[in-house]
């Protein structure tokens, strides 16, 4: 037998043993990571479109290349509807549920423990999940309600706001302690050392309270804006740069939890970024200062959500789909794996990660309630948006002539409607008797 000949038959063994051993790898562990990614949900406090980088709406954006990195890398929402503060949102995501179904509809109402919540969704159904809320709760002062409601661990801030974001209290597994760290810093800390001690795929929900009130200068090494002055009546003069200096250090932060993590671990990994409600009065720009946070107008309700990350193969994307913030329970469950996750008022939006699909929704609703009982209630399909106030009166808007709301088409020298209007009105009547 010739040397070619005896070569040759090295090759095509060598060949055969290389092509069996990458056919085993490829079988390893990518199927596994793919089937169940970890799931890393931040919310902003009080961060409206207006102060979201990759929406048309606000003249001055803050700097922040991490979520700008997450627009160009995935998918980027422009019909979410949250509550209009912070605790009915946090609320709706919990449970699916809407805020009048547990009678969370305001700030300062506590949620019921009997609820079934998402992290008790996911074990319920064997999800094999780790899971943790670090940061704002914000939906009862118990130091025991987020165990009680399920959370697997909980440190963060019971409360809904900081006196000072370098003197605040600390509860972490029910035990309380006051904290000097600056508050931003110390969440993401405590992410960075939760997800650093897993291994299993992990659910965190991660809820810091910036950009929420008190208005300040964060730590220079934070942010870029270092020529801002630091006394209180310069922040009360013009607190919009602040502001944004608070969203941009809270970007800093979520650089540096991402960069703590594996890159293995980081590519198996979804984000999901919403903010809670829209942009507080003091700082909102181009919406009405009493259409912001509070309303039910759209710069109270309509909020950002980012979705990047494992699966997400829409990228640099933008979806018009009407998103209610209950369907982040279903959206988490279904990504976590668990079949038939629509559940309470919440939908799946996990499809439209990956494709353009017909939306599940053609309205959403939201409502704000008042210590006397009532509410303002609103509903929106496609192009026109109804409000029926507290007080009995009511408006209706065509969001796509006019996405800032005006003019009211009730109004008498608006009327009579035209027959489309009339139409719209009569359909978005019926779909809030079917929702309430």
């Amino acid at each position: 037998m010739t040397n070619n000949v005896l070569t040759l038959i090295c090759i095509i063994i060598t060949l055969t043993i290389c092509t069996s051993c990458s056919d085993e790898l490829k079988i390893d562990t990518p199927a596994v990571t793919s089937a169940q990614p970890n799931i890393l949900l931040i919310i902003a406090d009080d961060m409206g479109l207006d102060a979201t980088p990759g929406y048309d709406i606000g003249t001055e954006k803050p700097n922040m290349p991490q979520i700008e990195s997450m627009i160009d890398n995935g998918l980027l929402f422009n019909n979410l509807w949250s509550y209009p503060t912070c605790t009915p949102t946090r609320s709706s995501i919990l449970t699916g549920k809407y805020g009048f179904r547990t009678s969370v509809t305001q700030v300062g109402d506590e949620l019921p423990t009997s609820e079934l919540s998402l992290q008790k969704y996911l074990d319920n159904n064997n999800s094999d999940y780790s899971h943790a809320v670090i940061g704002k709760w914000h939906l009862s002062q118990d130091p025991t309600h987020p165990t009680n409601m399920g959370v697997g661990y909980y440190a963060g801030l019971l409360s809904g706001a900081v006196q000072s974001y370098t003197q605040w209290n600390l509860v972490e597994n029910q035990a309380s302690s006051t904290s000097t760290e600056y508050v931003t810093t110390k969440f993401t800390n405590l992410a960075i050392d939760w997800i650093e001690d897993q291994d299993s795929p992990w659910f965190l929900w991660l809820a810091y309270n910036a950009p929420h009130t008190p208005f300040h200068l964060p730590p220079l090494e934070l942010h870029d804006r270092d020529n801002l002055p630091v006394d209180q009546a310069s922040i009360d003069a013009e607190p919009l740069p602040y502001y944004l200096a608070m969203i941009e250090s809270m970007d800093t932060e979520i650089g540096r939890l991402l960069a703590s993590m594996s890159v293995e671990e980081r590519e198996n990994t979804v984000i999901i970024f919403i903010g809670d409600n829209g942009s507080p009065g003091q700082v909102v720009q181009e919406y009405n200062n009493r259409r912001a946070k509070g309303s039910v107008y759209q710069g109270g309700v309509n909020v950002p959500m980012i979705i990047s990350g494992a699966g997400v193969s829409r990228q640099g994307d933008t979806e018009d789909a009407l998103i209610n913030t209950t369907d982040l329970f279903s959206t988490i469950a279904d990504i976590a794996g668990i079949d038939n996750s629509d559940i309470n008022d919440s939908k799946s939006l996990k499809p439209l990660l990956t494709n353009v699909v017909s939306p599940e929704r053609d309205v959403v609703y939201t409502e704000i309630g008042s210590d006397s009982g009532g509410s303002d209630i609103t509903i929106r399909n496609a192009t026109h948006k109804y409000i029926l106030f507290e007080d009995g009166t009511e408006a209706l808007y065509n969001l796509e002539a006019n996405p800032l709301e005006n003019p009211n088409l009730l109004n008498a020298n608006q009327l009579p409607l035209s027959a489309t209007d009339s139409s719209i009105l009569d359909d978005l009547l019926q779909k809030l008797d079917e929702i309430r």
